[in-house]
């Protein structure tokens, strides 16, 4: 799914789930993601809602696409966002970070 393709608003149960390293979320990202970097998936899976989509983001769209598959195979509805934050900036969706005084940034 593209990035335009994104409700502007994301319906009750449903997550918005950046799988990006800590140092690309704290640089910046969607208000309402849902961190949990692509190596840490695996022992965080009960932070996923059980009956709810999930969309998938990472910086370009090569980890949520691995990610989205591994969360396919085991039960859930991943929907991985083509061309991810980056395009995300790009279409000027919203963008917070974690440094004060920092404008947020997609790295």
């Amino acid at each position: 799914m593209s990035v335009s393709e994104l409700p502007d608003e994301f319906p009750e149960g449903t997550v918005l789930l950046d799988v990006r390293e800590d140092d690309e979320w704290e640089a910046g990202h969607a208000p309402e993601a849902l961190h949990i970097p692509m190596g840490e998936l695996a022992g965080r899976l009960d932070e996923l809602p059980e009956n709810g989509d999930v969309y998938v983001i990472c910086r370009s769209g090569g980890r949520s696409a691995r990610v989205t598959a591994y969360l396919n195979d085991n039960g859930w509805d991943a929907v991985n966002v083509d061309g991810g934050m980056s395009r995300w900036a790009v279409a000027g969706r919203p963008l917070v970070g974690e440094y004060e005084g920092v404008p947020p940034q997609v790295i």
